[in-house]
């Protein structure tokens, strides 16, 4: 997965990098695949994950809401003679895939791959000029209709939010100003406004366009939703004994998914919307002793791995609770689907 420059924020400007899975050893550990056991990949991407667990002897089901990934996928299908099943799907539906008695295993590594970074035309990337996009899916509205489309004041929030950018403000009033003489069409037409606005200094470790994109990907993509969905829907289908295993590349999502394992630890908690302290069942025990960042070795291996956090949990036999998305205090955000074109 495409990771960070040591800042937990995407890299949107890296070059053509190998598809490289992130915490692999890590990954299976946690998982324990063996023969017979049924675990679902819910971002199967170039397969890295896919293809451990198999070669452990696991059947694996993988999905990827980016049709180029399944396309790609099909050789590995065919070479596994019936253990690999591969859909196309968002990850948030991964319960509808399930078997009857549940599923012994789930991983989900979120974020951008470097094969969509590095294809142009999907528009994830300011280094090469292409078509103002970032759907994953290649369906739905697209980065250029939210930047062409939605208020100043909800630019503002989305960079603010999902990109921690500090400069949310000039940057969406300077959108506000360019799109009224000439709407956006390419990454190079958004980074070049959001360069004059705010130009990089020498100190700077990363593009000023940097964290605009990666809002703008986060947004369009509803990846903060998508995860939360994915973690509700992994407790209703893992079995007692299953393994729920996630990567994280930055902040926002290892904060959702850290929320999801406390609130399912059993510990008495509050919120926002319910204030008053409750025992709750132990849905999820930890594995291991909490988060898993990557080792020295791999980030120098693999620079992108150096933001990735891996969380993992033990499926009890206690049922599942109801989908509170409450517990991840997540912004209000403008509907996207009120931007499609």
């Amino acid at each position: 997965m495409v990771t960070d420059l040591g800042t937990g924020i995407a890299d949107a400007e890296g070059g053509p990098v190998r598809h490289i899975p992130v915490l692999l050893h890590e990954v299976v550990e946690a998982l324990a695949p063996q023969p017979g056991k049924v675990i679902l990949d819910g971002t199967f991407g170039a397969g890295g994950y896919s293809t451990a667990l198999l070669d452990a002897g696991a059947n694996v089901i993988a999905l990827d809401r980016d049709p180029t990934a399944i396309a790609a996928g099909q050789a590995l299908v065919a070479s596994r003679n019936g253990l690999l099943s591969l859909h196309h799907t968002r990850f948030s539906a991964l319960d509808s895939f399930a078997p009857e008695a549940g599923l012994d295993g789930v991983v989900l590594d979120i974020g951008v791959s470097s094969m969509q970074i590095d294809e142009a035309e999907r528009g994830f990337s300011f280094q090469k000029n292409g078509p103002l996009d970032m759907r994953m899916s290649v369906s739905g509205p697209s980065a250029a209709d939210v930047v062409n489309r939605a208020k100043v004041g909800d630019l503002i929030r989305i960079f603010g939010f999902l990109g921690e950018e500090k400069q949310a403000g000039r940057i969406a009033r300077a959108i506000e100003k360019r799109r009224a003489e000439q709407p956006f069409q390419t990454t190079r037409d958004l980074a070049g406004v959001i360069e004059i606005v705010t130009p990089r200094k020498a100190k700077d470790k990363i593009h000023p366009a940097t964290r605009v994109f990666q809002a703008l990907r986060i947004f369009v993509n509803d990846e903060l939703g998508e995860l939360a969905q994915a973690l509700f829907a992994a407790e209703r289908a893992l079995k007692p004994g299953g393994r729920l295993v996630v990567v994280t590349f930055h902040s926002l999502e290892d904060r959702i998914v850290k929320k999801f394992f406390s609130d399912r630890s059993g510990k008495a908690s509050g919120s926002r919307h319910m204030p008053v302290a409750v025992e709750k069942p132990v849905i999820f025990a930890p594995v291991g002793k909490g988060m898993v960042a990557a080792s020295e070795e791999e980030a120098q291996l693999n620079p992108r791995a150096r933001s990735a956090k891996l969380r993992a949990g033990i499926r009890t036999d206690a049922a599942a609770m109801k989908a509170d998305f409450s517990i991840f205090d997540l912004p209000d955000l403008a509907e996207i689907e009120r931007m499609g074109g």
